[in-house]
């Protein structure tokens, strides 16, 4: 399980068919990886499959580069990191399981003082879970909804989270990886049994 709450941004530095080799830099990150550890990397959870002291290497199955942006990723591309919880650990953010829902498009970025407002378009069948003031991870960070209309929502980034994502680097059009706030699909789930 991950919080939403960003350690580090890496970088892809190579890409073997379905094994990506991730950079890593920070101490709190690296000494949480070893070999079958989990890393949420833009909110998707994976397996470490080997490790040195300054990069890591995970592996993805045909449906998490469906249903992912990793299908379409890049060598140099910008990929946000956070290891999995720990029993001491502080919880922040909201639960991320790092169980991929789909993507969405960044439709517009917008600098409001000094913030900037993300406008993402997204699937019906994705946007019924999203509701304003609501949770959304969004490449792994746990986000507030600022505003949710029907295919359509938008989130504020802080100067830190700014400074400290993949965020600084997306531009209108980018896909990025959506992961619903998971009580919603439960909800769903149980009024639908009814």
């Amino acid at each position: 399980m991950f919080t939403g709450i960003i350690k580090d941004v890496g970088e892809i530095q190579s890409i073997d068919d379905a094994k990506f080799t991730i950079s890593l830099s920070n101490p709190e990150i690296k000494e949480k990886i070893k070999q079958g550890a989990s890393i949420s990397l833009n909110g998707t959870c994976f397996t470490v499959t080997a490790f040195t002291d300054s990069n890591f290497t995970v592996e993805a199955i045909p449906e998490t580069l469906y249903r992912t942006s990793f299908g379409k990723a890049q060598v140099g591309s910008k990929v946000n990191l956070e290891a999995c919880l720990g029993p001491t650990d502080t919880f922040e953010g909201h639960i991320v399981q790092g169980h991929i829902d789909g993507t969405a498009v960044v439709k517009s970025i917008e600098e409001e003082g000094n913030s900037y407002i993300f406008s993402f378009t997204i699937s019906e069948e994705l946007s019924k879970y999203i509701v304003s003031k609501g949770s959304i991870a969004v490449d792994g960070i746990s986000l507030t909804v600022i505003e949710a209309e029907e295919e359509c929502f938008t989130v504020g980034i802080i100067p830190y989270t700014w400074d400290h994502t993949n965020f600084s680097s997306l531009k209108a059009g980018d896909e990025v990886n959506i992961e619903v706030d998971v009580i919603a699909k439960y909800v769903e789930k149980l009024v639908n049994k009814e």
